[in-house]
């Protein structure tokens, strides 16, 4: 499109300049996608300026699609986390089907047996030894099976010692249906106890800020927990999503670099009972070290911040996400307090939670304070060095003069002796 744009307007300037009247048909360069996206960024700014593309969400799923997966029986090898894993529509589906279709396989059998053995052909005879009583077609034999496997036992529909094959399908029936239940229970329990639902009572806030902590440059973002139960062995971490290019020409899309958030003084374990503000100091080891408020909005990246911790009522671990681009980092702002002491307990409004204030922060980068602080420590030194080296001058001219003087004197005495020998 950029192209597009400047050939128009070149061969504009040349119809007027040859003053050709006839109409110039324009017909846009097909070009290879990797040749648009290496177009230099110079040429049109506002052309070569691209949305930026959330690698996390802001609800905290991942905004990334796994294609053309050709392994697709790994998801069978592991059909428990598979079950877990998908919608509750198609779980509950799942769940009745597996229950419905044991149940007519096994009433099949029964009424095949049943059939095989011409107990079908004796109904109502007392003379005859049916392998399973009052069972006198496939809707009896069906629920016949549901008893057997639930182990419900109304009483009226039992097998009898006389049927060898009935007494294995019975133990066989009796052996998968455990299987069966334990499996589908534990899946429907695990399912249930999911702690996803607990993750989304975990808040961060809309914007992260960058402002004066301390005598130094921080990004600041706040998190806080909306239930009352807490989060055992809380703690956050951050990563930075940006692209880069290494210095052999390696383009490694979507790098990921940690920023720290206190690991190395224990600020990144929280106790989380009311919000807290997680600072990011930027320093030289910080990616942000050489970012300034006028370059802050050109960069593409993205914050990824991530809130793990256990449930205390049921011991899962839970984890939350979400993520910060260039657009919702506001430098030169921070967080409106939302703690307040009542009568006799602390109050937390989170009405206020996302709010924000302005306050008075250099737009300059970490790494321009630390120059300006390092130039404006110098001049004392330079001060005390050339008041120094301005005494020792003053000294030795003195000296010299002193010098001068005692040689001046010595000259007058021998004159004066030559003249009086004379």
């Amino acid at each position: 499109v950029c192209l597009f744009f400047m050939a128009a307007n070149v061969l504009e300037e040349d119809s007027m300049e040859q003053d050709i009247e006839s109409p110039v048909t324009i017909h846009q360069p097909k070009l290879p996608k990797q040749a648009r996206e290496d177009l230099p960024k110079n040429i049109n700014k506002e052309c070569a300026k691209r949305k930026i593309q959330r690698y996390v969400r802001k609800d905290g799923k991942c905004n990334v699609h796994h294609g053309n997966v050709r392994e697709t029986y790994r998801y069978l090898t592991d059909i428990f986390t598979t079950l877990v894993d998908l919608k509750w529509r198609f779980n509950l589906l799942i769940f009745v089907m597996v229950y419905t279709v044991t149940w007519l396989f096994f009433g099949m059998i029964w009424w095949l047996i049943a059939y095989m053995r011409g107990d079908m052909d004796h109904i109502g005879d007392s003379t005859w030894t049916p392998c399973v009583s009052n069972l006198n077609g496939f809707v009896s034999a069906f629920l016949f099976s549901i008893e057997t496997e639930t182990t419900i036992g109304y009483g009226y529909r039992v097998i009898t010692d006389k049927c060898p094959e009935g007494i294995v399908l019975l133990l066989v029936q009796s052996v998968l249906g455990s299987i069966v239940n334990a499996f589908m229970v534990g899946c429907m329990f695990v399912k249930i106890s999911q702690p996803k639902k607990r993750a989304e009572t975990l808040v961060f806030s809309t914007n992260a800020v960058i402002s004066m902590r301390d005598g130094k440059l921080c990004l600041m973002f706040r998190v806080g927990d909306l239930r009352n139960s807490h989060i055992v062995e809380a703690s956050i971490r951050a990563k930075l999503i940006k692209s880069k290019q290494t210095k052999e020409g390696e383009f490694i899309p979507l790098n990921q670099t940690d920023i720290n958030v206190g690991y190395y003084t224990g600020d990144d374990r929280l106790f989380l009972v009311s919000p807290l503000i997680i600072s990011h100091e930027i320093n030289q080891q910080s990616p942000f070290w050489e970012i300034s408020k006028a370059q802050l909005p050109k960069e593409e990246l993205e914050i990824v911040v991530i809130l793990e911790g256990m449930v205390e009522a049921t011991g899962m671990t839970c984890q939350a996400r979400s993520s910060y681009i260039t657009s919702e980092i506001l430098w030169g702002y921070r967080f409106t307090p939302v703690l307040t002491l009542e009568d006799g307990f602390y109050e937390v409004d989170y009405n206020s939670f996302h709010e924000t204030y302005e306050t008075n922060t250099p737009v300059y980068s970490a790494k321009e304070l630390a120059e300006m602080a390092s130039r404006a420590e110098l001049p004392l030194t330079w001060s005390v060095s050339s008041k120094l080296d301005q005494h020792a001058e003053l000294e030795t001219e003195e000296e010299e003069k002193n010098q001068e003087d005692q040689n001046e004197r010595n000259g007058d005495v021998a004159n004066l002796e030559n003249e009086s020998k004379v």
